[in-house]
This record gives C-alpha cells, structure tokens and sequence, in this order.
C-alpha cells in the first residue's frame, strides 16, 4: 500500500504541499493537479491508486471531475471540501465518492483516511515480491535481487532493508528500525548503525549503495534511484 500512487487535486497550493509532505513522508508516491480539467488528464495517463479531490476547483469542478472518474473506472476518491453541508456530501458519495474530509483538516487525519481507502479497496491484496528501481526484495523466499544478482544478506540486514523498501522515502529513526530488525534485544542504537554499514556495503558492490542516505540528525530512508 505504501508505494501507492495519490494524486493531488487541489487548486491550493499552500494546502497540496502539505498534503504531499506527509503523504510522500509515509511513503506514498504523489502526483499533483491544480485543476479540473488536469486531474482527468492525470487520472488517464498515471492511473493512481487514489485522488484526493477538491470539490471547488477551476474550469471542471470536483463533482464533475467524480462522475467522468466513475465513469472510466473505480479509482478511490476521498473528497475534500470546504462546505460542510450535508447536500454536498450526500451529492459526493451518490456520485460514488469512497470518503470525505472537511477543511480545515489534519494532514494526519488524510492520509488515515487514504490508508484505510486503500485498504478497504484491496482487502485480499497480498504483496510476495518488493520493488524499488534495481532492487527486488522476494517476501516468501525471504531473498533479495539487485540488478538481477542475488545478495548475501543476513537476517538483519534483510529485516532492515524490508522495512525502507516498504516506505520509500521514509526517514526511520535508528530507535525505529532496531524495533524492527532485532525486536527482542537490548543492544544499542549504534548496532543499527554497523548493520546499515554492512548493508550499504553490499549494495555498492552490485551498483545500488546510493539509494541508501543517511538522514542528518534523524537516521536512514531508501531512496529511488536518480
């Protein structure tokens, strides 16, 4: 779920880098549409996961936008609106919207909406294999590929490169991913390091070390490469 595609539909731009921020900040991939008539364009061509659709916007407005969706398809929408009256958000679920947040909202509160979207849309989906550019993370084999060349990880290292694969984008704190990787035990922060170090090691040699960064003051993320 995480590596989903929202698009952003959204004439304001203060509140779309917001939403974008904390939305990229949990891993999700975003695209960004400031008006009608650009969301349908979008919708067509990236084929997101999600949109999360204004209902006042320029030259088509979210409604409209809504019912050309439903009628291509049944891409979740979340509507977001700023009149909290019932009509409209009776109007927006008719027309098939799946949920709807009322400005002004908690940037949190959206993107726990769009999971549990997410969620109720692909109850059966069940991710075997990972991918991230060069790299493939096999769950059931518990095997990982990059560059099509098989790396020699250990338990570890492969707990720890799964949890960034899973939230690409993602700083985790070193306290997060040692909760992760080695649940049970007492060492200290700084294994995570030495872990890491190992891991990165590896990835240079089969040519994908650079997607690993270390995140001043925070810890770690994986990042796509350029």
């Amino acid at each position: 779920m995480l590596s989903a595609t929202v698009l952003i539909v959204e004439d304001e731009s203060e509140i779309a880098d917001v939403l974008e921020a904390y939305l990229r900040r949990e891993g999700f991939r975003t695209e960004r549409a400031a008006d009608g008539e650009r969301a349908l364009e979008l919708h067509r061509v990236v084929k997101p996961d999600l949109l999360l659709l204004d209902i006042m916007l320029p030259k088509k407005d979210g409604l409209e936008v809504l019912r050309k969706v439903r009628a291509e398809g049944n891409t979740p929408v979340i509507l977001l609106t700023a009149r909290a009256e019932d009509i409209d958000k009776l109007i927006g679920l008719e027309l098939g919207a799946d949920d709807y947040v009322v400005k002004p909202f908690s940037p949190r509160e959206v993107v726990a909406r769009v999971k549990a979207v997410l969620r109720r849309a692909r109850p059966e989906e069940k991710i075997d294999i990972l991918r991230v550019g060069n790299l493939e993370l096999d769950i059931r084999a518990v095997e990982v590929k990059a560059k099509q060349t098989r790396l020699d990880l250990t338990l570890t290292e492969y707990r720890l490169l799964e949890a960034l694969m899973r939230a690409v984008g993602r700083a985790f704190t070193r306290t997060e991913l040692l909760e992760i990787a080695l649940p049970d035990s007492e060492a200290l922060e700084r294994v995570v390091d030495a872990h890491l170090k190992n891991l990165r090691h590896k990835l240079s040699q089969a040519g994908v070390g650079d997607m690993l960064e270390t995140v001043r003051g925070i810890g770690y993320r994986l990042r796509l490469e350029p």
